[in-house]
């Protein structure tokens, strides 16, 4: 490999501000905000969503409210359906 094309890898504290989650994970980030973190410095970066707010992830996805537009497509073909 080539010397000095690579960015820096070090460990970055990404923080979730919809839930107020930290993580510190591997990074080639470039921030210049930091972090007092657990008793060490680490570069920060905020984030809007992450594993831990994400519906997908957390099991709270969205329903469909009962009149909305699955029960009116439903009212609609009742016999078509079951």
């Amino acid at each position: 490999m080539k010397p000095d094309i690579h960015p820096e890898y070090r460990q970055v504290v990404f923080h979730d501000t919809s839930c107020d989650a930290y993580f510190v994970v591997g990074s080639t980030l470039k921030t210049d905000q930091t972090i007092e973190y657990q008793g060490k410095t680490y570069p920060y970066y905020n984030l809007d969503v992450s594993s831990q707010s994400h519906p997908y992830y957390t099991g709270e996805q969205r329903t469909t409210k009962n009149q909305g537009r699955v029960a009116k497509f439903k009212n609609k073909f009742k016999g078509t359906f079951g």
